[in-house]
């Protein structure tokens, strides 16, 4: 019988990185995470989007800046976010990120995207939080988007295969991109949990509701 490593046991090392390709890292580290020892069958896992309708999001802390504090402004970025084993602390998983890995939610959230500062409206953040279980079954890219207008790579891409969704979709990426701030939910309430848990794209929370609504979660 096939042996599970313990997730605490993982380090940066053992999972794809591909720069530029965030939301495919993120997919193949939840596969890695699902099999290695978490509990719930990915139950404990969420996959992050974050973006806004101008397509710029700042954050902190990145590998690919050259700037102070490692400022990068991207126009979408995907991270995992991992209910701890045995307690109530979450842990962002970023292989993007020279923070601590995993990171501690709290801690991404101070260091990373940094709340305290007040942003211009076009550069403030939404949180599209989707369950893993249901992103790895839905979720499709064919790449499409790393392409010029000559069919010539942006940016080199994964050695791995295309990701298919179950039904055969080959690429969905923008509609987990798209975000509106009338998507935005008003409030943070224990049903969003229930939604996040049962809805393709998940749901859409705002710039300071990221550590709110996973206290919710149980």
């Amino acid at each position: 019988m096939a042996t599970t490593m313990n997730a605490d046991a993982l380090d940066i090392s053992q999972f794809s990185h591909t720069p530029f390709y965030c939301e495919e890292n993120v997919y193949h580290l939840c596969k890695k995470l699902w099999t290695s020892g978490t509990e719930g069958q990915g139950h404990d896992l969420f996959v992050v989007f974050i973006s806004n309708e101008k397509k710029q999001i700042p954050l902190w802390h990145q590998k690919a800046s050259q700037r102070a504090e490692g400022l990068t402004l991207w126009d979408y970025h995907v991270i995992c976010v991992q209910k701890k084993k045995g307690d109530s602390t979450f842990l962002v998983w970023d292989l993007d990120s020279t923070l601590q890995f995993p990171c501690p939610l709290a801690s991404y959230v101070a260091e990373a995207i940094k709340p305290s500062i007040q942003l211009f409206s076009e550069f403030q953040r939404f949180f599209r939080i989707v369950h893993a279980p249901i992103f790895l079954r839905t979720f499709a890219s064919d790449r499409r988007h790393m392409k010029d207008s000559k069919g010539n790579w942006m940016y080199q891409p994964p050695e791995q295969d295309l990701i298919v969704a179950e039904d055969g979709t080959v690429h969905n990426l923008n509609e987990y991109m798209e975000m509106s701030a009338a998507e935005v939910a008003k409030k943070v309430e224990p049903h969003l949990v229930s939604a996040v848990q049962s809805q393709k794209l998940g749901i859409l929370i705002g710039e300071t509701q990221l550590e709110e609504f996973f206290s919710l979660v149980s």
